[in-house]
């Protein structure tokens, strides 16, 4: 069977949990033994615990630039999924959202806009469009790089592998989207302060509904860039900088 978001996706998704990435039938085709389960947990902690701690040593101790770590990880991940049978990448990069999901991603994102910008304004007034008016040339190049360089290792991390592999392992939809945004928070532990996991939780949870009830990795992916640009661009970008320079800027 093939699925697409525009009609069969959203049929598939209207008839309950749909977890599994590629796989047709959602979480419901082939609940894992228990010692299956076992191990599928203590991946999930090695991948989204353990990893994120040993970036965390690479690039404060090491000074690897963040941009630079996150693009082999990509790799790696790919890499994974190819060997694995049950997942077609040609399959998850088909997906294209449609014009509801596009519309959806826009007022959701441009509410936020003014919410952010709002708190921001009243909180922290100085920080308010800094890096862009004050260092135009490397906000310019975080718009570029930003995308490509971070957003799509993030994705197909957080979403595609961890839907695909570690979905059998819930068994309700908001289980799996509060373990998803839970995972994507302390992913962003480096940045060592509570503004960037608290804010990169919430979206997560945003990006794990959108990918659960779409599983269009392209939905995901304009809206967590359309975030992150928002992020770079209003004033908070201070807060997602590990202050380990990256030798392009």
């Amino acid at each position: 069977m093939t699925i697409s978001f525009s009609s069969e996706g959203i049929a598939e998704a209207a008839k309950g949990f749909v977890a599994a990435g590629t796989l047709d039938g959602g979480i419901r085709a082939g609940q894992p033994s228990e010692k299956r389960r076992l191990q599928l947990w203590a991946e999930l902690g090695v991948v989204y615990i353990a990893l994120p701690l040993l970036m965390r040593i690479a690039v404060f101790d090491y000074r690897v630039p963040l941009f630079y770590a996150l693009p082999p990880v990509l790799v790696g991940f790919i890499a994974f999924l190819y060997f694995d049978r049950s997942f077609s990448l040609k399959k998850e990069i088909s997906r294209w959202p449609d014009v509801p999901t596009l519309i959806s991603i826009l007022l959701i994102f441009s509410a936020g806009c003014l919410v952010v910008a709002g708190i921001v304004a009243a909180v922290m007034p100085d920080r308010l469009f800094a890096l862009a008016s004050e260092r135009p040339g490397l906000w310019l190049k975080i718009m570029v790089l930003y995308p490509f360089t971070s957003v799509l290792p993030q994705e197909f991390a957080y979403r595609v592998f961890f839907f695909h592999r570690y979905g059998v392992l819930f068994g309700a939809r908001w289980s799996l989207i509060l373990a998803n945004g839970l995972a994507f928070g302390f992913g962003h532990i480096l940045f060592r302060n509570w503004i960037a996991v608290g804010g990169t939780f919430l979206i997560g949870m945003l990006l794990a509904w959108r990918y659960e009830r779409t599983r269009s990795f392209w939905a995901v992916y304009v809206e967590h860039v359309l975030w992150g640009w928002l992020v770079f661009t209003i004033g908070l970008g201070v807060y997602f900088f590990t202050g380990v320079k990256n030798p392009a800027w």
